[in-house]
């Protein structure tokens, strides 16, 4: 924490025309704190670090990086309780084979909570994108003891209304933790002789009958038409494989890379 002083002399060194760069770089303060100080220079209270803990609690400050990160965090996120009173670490996995899915979740990460360090966590085949926070329970009312697909998973109103307004970020956030875009291929016969042919499909998969609910009620909304694929073992498989809802996908999500 910088105390007053050291807040009017930065921002002085700003208004003589120098870059943020320049003075992060010469004082050793980050450009974010330089550039939060231009609209506030008085310290946020504590408890207005959390849109949720105000008096008034409202949604989040980026509604569409939210929405992303809650269909990581429903797919392949955490919250675990951390010793010693250091609040609750969020983590979200992500698989080696997919470096924008990792870059793309930091960076969701970092703009949800800007003023928390986001941190990768090497494990064999995929990193954590981990962050620590006292308030990560409050933008993720879903914690709970156990696994996610072994009790009630449901949004609160306050969520529902932002996937509602950002429901491809919602959906693209699904798909990157527990979905796919894969090319699948059939035989079929023309003309007295079988041919083979091949055409793009999404595949979303998850434990739990409430996440997947939410998943297809949102594919409704956006107009794009599913169906249950085959289960795989407990985890039910809904499939994308339409032509103009491949295309729609496409359009707003895409490949996992």
């Amino acid at each position: 924490m910088y105390d007053r002083s050291t807040r009017e002399q930065t921002l002085a060194l700003v208004r003589q025309g120098r870059s943020l760069n320049s003075v992060s770089k010469q004082t050793g303060i980050s450009r974010y704190a330089i550039r939060s100080w231009q609209t506030r220079i008085e310290p946020l209270p504590r408890a207005t670090q959390c849109p949720r803990c105000e008096p008034e609690p409202r949604p989040p400050a980026a509604p569409g990086a939210y929405a992303y990160l809650l269909g990581l965090y429903l797919g392949d996120g955490c919250l675990s309780k951390q010793p010693r009173n250091r609040g609750y670490a969020l983590r979200i996995a992500c698989a080696d084979a997919w470096p924008g899915l990792i870059v793309a979740c930091r960076e969701a990460v970092k703009t949800v909570r800007p003023r928390n360090s986001v941190c990768i966590i090497q494990r064999e085949g995929c990193v954590m994108v981990t962050s620590y926070s006292h308030h990560w329970p409050c933008l993720f009312p879903q914690h709970g003891p156990g696994k996610k697909h072994e009790r009630r998973i449901a949004l609160e109103p306050w969520q529902q209304e932002i996937v509602d307004a950002h429901p491809w970020e919602f959906l693209r956030g699904l798909i990157h933790s527990d979905g796919c875009r894969i090319t699948n291929w059939a035989t079929r016969r023309v003309g007295g002789v079988r041919k083979r042919y091949e055409y793009p499909r999404y595949f979303f998969t998850n434990m739990s009958a409430d996440i997947i609910r939410l998943y297809t009620d949102t594919l409704d909304k956006v107009g794009v038409e599913w169906r249950p694929a085959r289960q795989a073992r407990k985890a039910e498989n809904i499939s994308v494989a339409k032509r103009s809802s491949v295309a729609l996908m496409d359009q707003h999500i895409g490949p996992k890379y």
